[in-house]
């Protein structure tokens, strides 16, 4: 049996993962509803995604469905069940899975260290230039103006008696 996965959604009343797929055997378009057990708004979505994923029942159809729109489909359920509007489940949801630059990460939880990193891993994936790249280029050499202003910091200016 191949499937592949062609749209995956949720569905509020009742609670459920609705996946449409390709049934290559048959040649056909099916739906998939899965439904949403034992989850409420105080659940875990990384674990409920790993669950669904792996469980043996769904697993050859969620192949090509990635773990992170698993976790954002149940965000947003979890939202739903909060009261959240979608739109205010799906700006929650993309404020997670941004890294603020200003943020300190040193007063992160270990979990949240975690998902942040793996956050930035995806991003540095994404924008990664391979040597398959059509705009791939082996040595990029930048010029930078030498006549600007040079901006200074704080540990510039510090003594060597501290150290």
């Amino acid at each position: 049996m191949s499937f592949t996965a062609q749209k995956c959604g949720v569905c509020f009343q009742p609670p459920s993962i609705v996946l449409i797929y390709r049934d290559h055997s048959q040649d056909k378009t099916r739906r998939r509803i899965m439904p949403v057990r034992n989850f409420s708004r105080f659940s875990d979505c990384s674990m409920a995604a790993e669950q669904l994923k792996n469980n043996p029942r769904h697993k050859p159809y969620l192949e090509g469905v990635s773990l992170q729109q698993l976790q954002k489909l149940y965000s947003l359920l979890r939202g739903h069940l909060e009261g959240e509007s979608l739109a205010e489940s799906l700006e929650k949801f993309r404020q997670e899975e941004t890294i603020d630059p200003e943020e300190d990460m040193n007063k992160l939880d270990d979990k949240e260290l975690a998902k942040r990193k793996s956050i930035m891993d995806a991003l540095f994936e994404k924008n990664r230039k391979k040597k398959d790249d059509p705009d791939f280029i082996y040595d990029v050499e930048v010029e930078f103006p030498q006549d600007e202003q040079l901006e200074s910091c704080g540990w510039d200016l510090e003594s060597d008696e501290e150290i």
